[in-house]
This record gives structure tokens, sequence and C-alpha cells, in this order.
């Protein structure tokens, strides 16, 4: 195990400040600092909070996990960021950090692809990736079908959200039923307590003529809102966990039959689901009978892994680093919109020396032994 690569994650695409140390695909350290009770106030995340609260939490994390996994900063092989996608002014501040350690432990840095991250963690818990891995991403940002025949270079979108991810679904439905935020959890809670065949609520883009593997949850979530809306108006009390199971049931129905049916037409025998939504226990319940069903293999990693953690970046990370995979350039730049078909963000200007040169003729153009040449300048462009 020692010769597997040690590799630090940092996390901040949104609200969480996740640390995590991973060597190979053993997990040794997924520390988090949440800022959510600080957003809840305002019923969801608002970026200059969290900005500031990645600050604040961002060194004591990186000690904390540290310790937790009982190693020196200076036996790190590399350092993983999340470069995107999330909010541009968290993703920065984990950026920034992740630059400034790299360069002062002289250690290669890894941007890495936040969804591709969502994927990769699934290795922490169940071993290495099939390939290809088919993959539902369900998070309060996402809702994507991936197929990756290599999660450090190939990811391919199969179909998404077109409009409403589902955890933001989640989100608006509890703020309508004045259940806080954030949505998800307590609406889950309340649905095992519920009639999941109550009220049937549409299934978005489940036509025939409709796509195939995109989804959308905003027509489902006016018809939940008109619905609730009509029950108070005619002076009824509103049955909130029946509406929490069937707008729940609503949501996991299309998710899974839309995965299963991508598995079966791209000849892939195992799917694996990750985000913040596929802590949802109907979801991985559901899934888990129609895999059966379908003599498809499920892979879900355990509900912690599922939200957003430095593990996953961590997983990644490492990932790269036993790939040989090129490492990222300093003037590596926060992308609050990267595309999952960039699970990293390669580095261009320099040579490596873990066996990969690049056909760039660039003046400063170096073998890569840990030690750049830089003016601390660069750090910040």
């Amino acid at each position: 195990m020692a010769d597997e690569p040690l590799v630090l994650g940092i996390e901040t695409s949104c609200d969480e400040t996740g640390v995590g140390i991973v060597r190979g695909t053993t997990l040794l350290a997924d520390a988090i600092a949440s800022s959510v009770d600080e957003h809840a106030r305002f019923g969801g995340v608002v970026p200059e909070v969290a900005s500031r609260a990645h600050l604040e939490a961002m060194v004591p994390t990186i000690e904390r996990a540290l310790k937790e996994a009982g190693v020196s900063a200076r036996d790190l092989d590399g350092i993983a960021v999340t470069a995107g996608p999330g909010l541009a002014g968290a993703l920065l501040v984990g950026t920034s950090a992740a630059k400034a350690y790299a360069y002062a432990l002289g250690k290669p840095l890894y941007g890495v692809n936040h969804l591709a991250s969502h994927i990769c963690v699934d290795q922490l818990e169940h071993g290495p990736l099939p390939e290809p891995t088919m993959a539902l991403l369900v998070s309060g940002g996402h809702s994507s079908l991936l197929l990756a025949p290599d999660i450090t270079a190939d990811v391919r979108p199969l179909g998404a959200t077109i409009d409403d991810a589902a955890g933001e679904a989640f989100d608006k439905i509890a703020r309508v039923l004045d259940l806080g935020f954030p949505g998800g959890p307590v609406i889950d809670r309340l649905a095992r307590e519920g009639d999941p065949a109550a009220i049937h609520f549409p299934r978005g883009l489940t036509g025939p003529r409709d796509a195939a593997y995109d989804f959308s949850f905003s027509g489902l979530k006016t018809a939940v809102a008109r619905w609730i809306e009509a029950k108070r108006n005619a002076g009824e009390d509103v049955p909130v966990r029946d509406v929490a199971a069937s707008f729940q049931e609503a949501v996991v129905d299309v998710l899974t039959r839309k995965a299963i049916r991508a598995c079966k037409d791209e000849g892939v025998d195992h799917l694996m689901i990750g985000g913040g939504v596929a802590a949802n226990s109907r979801l991985r319940a559901l899934a888990q009978e129609r895999c059966d069903d379908a003599g498809i293999v499920l892979r879900v990693p355990r509900p912690k892994l599922c939200t957003d953690n430095g593990a996953m970046v961590a997983a990644l990370g490492a990932e790269m680093v036993a790939r040989n995979r090129p490492a990222s350039d300093w003037d590596l730049s926060a992308d609050s919109s990267l595309p999952v078909t960039d699970p990293h963000v390669p580095g261009t200007s320099h040579t490596h020396s873990h066996s990969h040169s690049h056909s760039h003729s660039h003046s400063h153009s170096h073998s890569h032994d840990h030690v750049h040449e830089l003016s601390k300048d660069n750090l910040y462009s």
C-alpha cells in the first residue's frame, strides 16, 4: 500500500469545506466544515457567505485531515482541488489554497472536475470502478447521466436536467411546505410515513417523443406547489407526509427508470449513483429493486460520501497520479461551468517527469522536479 499515491483533496464548490486524504483507493481522512446553518436563515446558499466560511475553515480543516490520516503534508504525492463546476467565489478559495500548499510543498497540483469526483469516490467504498461506468449524479445543482470509459480522461454526458436539478426541486417543495432548508433530508424522513401513491404527480420528459436521458423537474415542482395551494385555498389541511412521499416517488421513479434504460441501451451492467440526493433512502431502495430486476449491479457510496466532501476530490486526484495524468499549471483557474467532459484541467506549459511530455514549444518548458521557477505573483493570477 505504501507505493500507492498519497493525495490530499480540497472541495469548496458550494457550502462545504471538505478536505480528504486518500492512499490509492483507501480513505485515510475525511474532514468537513459545513456552513449550511449560516445559509438556513436565507432559505438557500448565499455565495458570499459560503466564500467567507471557506476562507475561515480552510487551514483548520486541512490540519484536522492531516492529523486524522496520521501523515505529514511533506509525505503527499499531490494536491487535488475542485476547479469546477460550482460557485465561482467558493471555488477560488479552494484553488488558491491548493496552489499555495502545492507550491510551498513542491508538490504537483491537480485541478479536477466536481462531477467526475462524485463518480470516483465510489472507489473508496467498492474498489476500482468498472470501465465503462454508468453514473447517475443527482444533487442540488446537477441531475446527469454520464458514461465514463475512463474517469480520468473520458467522461461522456448522455443526459442532464433541462431546468431544475432534483435536489433543487426537493429544496423548493420543502420551502412551500415550510419545512426549512435543506429540503432533501426532511422530505425523505416525512415520506417514510406517507403514501407514495396518494397523489399522482407528473413524471417529466417520459413521453415517447421526449429526450430519453434528459430530466425536467420544473413542471413537477409547479404541479406540487399548485396542489398544495389549492388545498390551502379550500381551507383544508395539507397532508404533508403524503405530499412528501408522492413528490419523492415522482422524482425517483424518473431518475431510476432513465438510468436503467441508459444501462440497457449502452450494454453496461453496472450503475453507480452519486451526489447529495443519492443519500435519499427511497432512491437507493427503488434503484436496488430495479437494478436487481434488470440484472445490473448497483454501486452507491455510503451517504456521507454522496454529499460534497474532500475525499472524492482526493480519490480522483490519486487516480490521476496513478495513471500518470499531467498535473495542472500554476495558472489553474476556477471555472464555475467546467464541463463534465473535462475530468481534470491538465497543464500545457511545462513538461512533467511523470513520463508525460508535451509537444508545446514554450520557452520556459522544463523538467518537472516538483520545483518551479516562477514568481509568487503567478499563484494569484
